[in-house]
């Protein structure tokens, strides 16, 4: 089992910037890849950032070039530092992580983009 808890939501302005923190507990050994997702109201989920165990990362294009992706091994926490925020980017966020063939959610973070 792999525990997933992100913190770091809130509110901010349009151009702002978040940093959303993802602390991984559990069987940690053997994951593949970490990533974040996102939820729009009325929207499906979609990828949002994605860090493999090798450390090649690759973001939707909507968040290319703003979002960056990166993790801190020592802290077991993987990171989604958020520039030039939108309000198009309100959406809840969560931290995945893949092993052994089963994704793993935390219970998501509110990001709230005002304009």
């Amino acid at each position: 089992q792999v525990q997933l808890v992100e913190s770091g939501g809130g509110l901010v302005q349009a151009g702002g910037s978040l940093r959303l923190s993802c602390v991984v507990s559990g069987s940690i050994f053997s994951i593949n890849a970490m990533a974040w997702y996102r939820q729009a109201p009325g929207k499906q989920r979609e990828l949002v950032a994605v860090i493999t165990r090798g450390g090649s990362t690759n973001y939707a294009d909507s968040v290319k070039g703003r979002f960056t992706i990166s993790r801190d091994n020592a802290k077991n926490t993987v990171y989604l530092q958020m520039n030039s925020l939108k309000p198009e980017d309100t959406a809840v966020y969560y931290c995945t992580a893949s092993r052994l063939g089963f994704n793993y959610w935390g219970q998501g973070t509110q990001v709230t983009v005002s304009s």
